[in-house]
């Protein structure tokens, strides 16, 4: 087999099939030795490891290693009004976790809560209804016919409401 000198990857290569571990750049390869494999059976399995109810509430966002300065953290993200639900049920999440794993995974939950609203600000509400308008009332204003007229403002009426 033909060992090729000049990759950017790996320092020597064999021709033919490689690998998915080999064909990832060394940056990638690093996150995924380090804590890529238990972040993603964390998020594979989140549902047996919370349960039904935190379930619909949280997920997890991130994971840290324990390293000589730190211990392993789960960084939870949680629905505004229900962190006191997930710190009492956090022994239980620890628990469950690092029987799943079979060792000692997490040693720490930390907890961060988010809006689950998805809000548009009214001025950008404002700036669309307006930016139709503006583009099209001259336009509309030119053509003679009442009842074309007519028609293509309420066209604009409904753009306006989606």
């Amino acid at each position: 087999m033909l060992f090729k000198k000049y990759t950017k990857q790996r320092k020597g290569s064999i021709q033919g099939l490689r690998s998915f571990k080999d064909t990832l750049p060394k940056n990638i390869k690093k996150v995924i030795n380090k804590k890529g494999h238990i972040y993603s059976e964390t998020l594979t399995n989140w549902k047996y490891i919370v349960g039904e109810n935190l379930f619909k509430i949280c997920y997890p966002k991130s994971f840290k290693n324990s390293n000589k300065f730190g211990v392993s953290t789960l960084l939870i993200m949680v629905k505004r009004g229900n962190e006191v639900d997930m710190e009492y049920s956090k022994k239980e999440i620890m628990d469950k976790m690092n029987s799943f794993f079979g060792y000692s995974v997490v040693e720490k939950l930390k907890f961060t809560s988010f809006n689950d609203e998805k809000e548009i600000t009214s001025k950008d509400r404002v700036q669309q209804k307006n930016v139709t308008i503006r583009k099209y009332q001259k336009k509309i204003d030119d053509v003679k016919n009442e009842k074309i007229k007519k028609s293509l403002l309420e066209l604009t009426k409904v753009f306006k409401e989606k």
